[in-house]
């Protein structure tokens, strides 16, 4: 009999597909088969060819682009000298997570279906298009779907015999079991995050903690909104970047939350484990020491503050002991009750951990091995780079709005990332922030004679820094920006750095303060009334525009 294996291959950029993906890995063990479920790139490409059952789930980012986690393997895919037929032992099918305003609709599934069609594989099911659009977003989609695809999946591969589908009330083991230290045993030298040896330059595996040098507010206090110009000491890390990279930023959880959370759950900070693959084979998560400690767990790994999927609620139903709470968090995973649990939770953006506070009952009886079932790992946050290493060699700045938003929730809802970043001081001693550099979607023109017009309202003038910093430190001239705020006086950010260039003939510059009176004036208006300027540079300057928000 055919050997029952599965291969569930993710492509997810904000979480959801490896959510979908897991989804889809629990589904197939209760059905019996041997699963495996990884990101595209962490996949050999080349052992396609040996997969019998390949289920591919991917997210489209951007313009139509793949998520970062399967760059190589489109790459790869999509190489002319692949044989046509070298995927015909393959049957496959592929699930796109998308969202129906954006022009480029689950573009990457749809390509990627058509790719694996041409290279022989033989499609189980059409190509499923999830919706974030729909009332009951992507599930809408992907519940028939796996209907379908389960039936198809066990004609060709029927359960063996005397055995039945794991019923959904039975618990599947946890991936990882923790198992802890006695209390006496030896400590390593720290937990903290310690720059590391030199080495190729830094990633997400290996990311530089960089000491910040300076964390200033750059808007008014009495402005409702707080923006920093924060700065960072990248001596010796081998990072380089140019005008239009992004920084990618590891951020933590504060310590209130992190002390409450292992208050709901009574589980002792110190208390240090090491963590063991429940079956062979499986990675251990990338950047969590080993031995290690609840707190560097709760507070580095597990991302309580963001707002739960509904995965959350059906593992947190399997080990509620409270009827009640049970009945709903049954309902909140269930098909049916989507929309309720998009009131819950999506559109208060209500976090994790105040999930959690609301069913104590449940809470204080989940199991440790679980944790990394349950909680998703902290996703790192991409920031414009906002300096350029020609003006600032060895540093590297961003510009970041902290993120303070009202819902009917009566605590203001704070961004994890922003809200750590804005609390560090430097005065405080040594202040360290994991970080690594993209490249990013912005090429500026290497002629220097080229021209360019920056749209930048706001802090999405933060790339447009970089960009002029570095223009003028190579000496084109050519720099035109438009920049909006709402008050001169409140949130004009960098100021004195734009009108002393404007005074040395270096940049051309129009500003939009759309509150400083009646009527409201935004950067478009200012485009439309320096059109001539703006068509002349166009059309016989060839100047290149550039647009960030």
């Amino acid at each position: 009999m055919a050997e029952r294996r599965l291969l569930v291959l993710f492509g997810s950029q904000t979480g959801t597909a490896q959510d979908t993906a897991e989804r889809i890995g629990r589904e197939a063990k209760r059905r019996r088969l041997r699963c495996r479920v990884e990101a595209l790139d962490s996949c050999d490409v080349a052992n396609l060819i040996h997969e019998p059952l390949v289920v591919f789930v991917c997210a489209t980012t951007g313009q139509g682009d793949p998520p970062d986690n399967m760059k190589m393997f489109w790459r790869f895919l999509f190489r002319k000298n692949l044989p046509a037929g070298s995927l015909c032992q393959l049957d496959y099918a592929v699930l796109g997570l998308g969202d129906s305003s954006y022009p480029k609709f689950n573009f990457v599934a749809k390509k990627l279906h058509k790719r694996l069609l041409q290279l022989g594989g033989n499609p189980l099911l059409p190509v499923a298009l999830g919706d974030d659009q729909h009332d009951l977003g992507p599930d809408a989609v992907v519940d028939p779907w796996l209907v379908a695809l389960w039936d198809k999946i066990l004609a060709l591969y029927p359960l063996p015999p005397g055995l039945e589908i794991i019923s959904p009330d039975e618990r599947l083991p946890p991936k990882y079991t923790l198992h802890f230290l006695p209390e006496d045993s030896p400590h390593p030298d720290s937990d903290l995050l310690q720059p590391p040896a030199p080495r190729a330059a830094p990633c997400e595996l290996h990311p530089f903690a960089a000491r910040v040098l300076s964390n200033q507010r750059v808007t008014a206090q009495s402005h409702f909104q707080d923006v920093r110009l924060i700065e960072f000491d990248i001596a010796g890390s081998g990072i380089t970047f140019s005008a239009g990279d992004v920084v990618m930023i590891q951020p933590q959880n504060c310590p209130e939350d992190v002390q409450q959370f292992c208050q709901l759950l009574r589980l002792e900070p110190h208390r240090r484990f090491v963590l063991e693959p429940t079956e062979p084979g499986t990675a251990l998560p990338p950047l969590l020491l080993q031995p290690c400690t609840v707190q560097y767990l709760v507070t580095h790994y597990l991302d309580i503050s963001c707002v739960p999927r509904r995965s959350f609620f059906e593992l947190l139903a399997s080990f509620s002991t409270d009827e009640l709470e049970r009945e709903k968090l049954q309902e909140f995973s269930s098909a049916q009750g989507q929309e309720e649990l998009y009131s819950y939770c999506n559109r208060p953006r209500r976090t994790t951990l105040e999930a959690l506070w609301d069913f104590p009952h449940t809470t204080c009886a989940i199991p440790a091995d679980y944790l990394l079932d349950l909680i998703p790992r902290i996703r790192p946050r991409a920031f414009s780079i906002a300096s350029s290493m020609l003006a600032r060699p060895e540093r590297m700045q961003i510009l970041v709005a902290v993120v303070r938003y009202k819902t009917r929730l009566s605590k203001p809802r704070r961004g994890l990332c922003s809200t750590w970043l804005a609390s560090l001081d430097p005065e405080q001693g040594d202040v360290r922030v994991p970080l690594w550099v993209k490249k990013g979607g912005m090429k500026f023109p290497a002629d220097p004679a080229t021209p360019v017009i920056m749209i930048g309202p706001g802090t999405g003038v933060a790339p447009f820094r970089a960009a002029i910093q570095e223009r003028v430190a190579l000496g084109r001239r050519g720099n035109c920006l438009f920049f909006g705020c709402r008050y001169k006086s409140k949130d004009f950010y960098c100021q004195s750095e734009w009108e002393e260039l404007v005074t040395k003939g270096l940049l051309t510059l129009f500003t939009a303060f759309s509150r400083d009176q009646e009527e409201k004036v935004y950067v478009q208006h200012r485009i439309r009334e320096n059109g001539r300027l703006v068509w002349e540079l166009l059309s016989s300057g060839n100047a290149h525009v550039y647009l960030a928000g």
